[in-house]
């Protein structure tokens, strides 16, 4: 039986059916209304598209591929989630590839990626800086000025980073070097979503 070759990484079970976000960069960008977002690969092709479901007791966010077909879609756990949790469903599948778990500690922006059965935290998604991540809490005003997030492994290693750009509509570079064992995947669909939901 032939060996997978170092080329092509064995399929994770916290892979996307209906994606192939293989690259190790993306540009995420929110469109001037709403939360709208378009995300492209290195090469520039848009390859996911989602928005937040508006009037819903339960935040949603749908996103479809660059075809226009679904993809995946981020719920909240609760109808009242301030601390709460989301879940990353294949649009394929039906089922939970990851759940999103904010810790609201003193204002800072953590996140956990973690295994939707059973809780494994498989990567962490922390904010740099303290102080303006309490600000864009704080004051409205805050969230103009982008904030930057390293992406961890579960053992604490740095895996990436989420670097906001300076503009009037938020845009972050994701880079998740390739070397690393987190879910690729779940962490760019993660990053889709952590301006929508820091900025609710």
């Amino acid at each position: 039986m032939p060996l997978p070759s170092a080329s092509e990484p064995e399929p994770s079970a916290y892979d996307i059916s209906t994606v192939d976000l293989s690259d190790d960069r993306y540009e995420v960008k929110q469109s001037a209304i709403r939360n709208k977002y378009t995300v492209r690969d290195g090469a520039g092709n848009v390859v996911l598209r989602g928005k937040q479901k508006m009037f819903k007791l339960k935040e949603e966010f749908p996103f479809v591929d660059g075809d226009g077909e679904d993809a995946f879609s981020v719920k909240a756990g609760g109808i009242m989630d301030v601390a709460g949790n989301y879940a990353i469903t294949d649009a394929g599948t039906g089922e939970e590839v990851v759940v999103l778990d904010e810790d609201y500690s003193l204002f800072v922006e953590n996140w956990t990626v973690r295994d939707p059965e059973t809780g494994e935290a498989l990567a962490t998604i922390q904010s740099k800086n303290k102080l303006l991540s309490a600000l864009r809490h704080l004051v409205g005003a805050a969230n103009l000025f982008p904030n930057k997030y390293e992406i961890f492994d579960a053992d604490g290693g740095h895996v990436g980073d989420i670097e906001g750009q300076f503009s009037l509509r938020d845009t972050y570079t994701v880079t998740v070097d390739d070397a690393s064992d987190v879910p690729k995947e779940a962490v760019i669909a993660a990053a889709c979503v952590l301006d929508a939901l820091e900025n609710k």
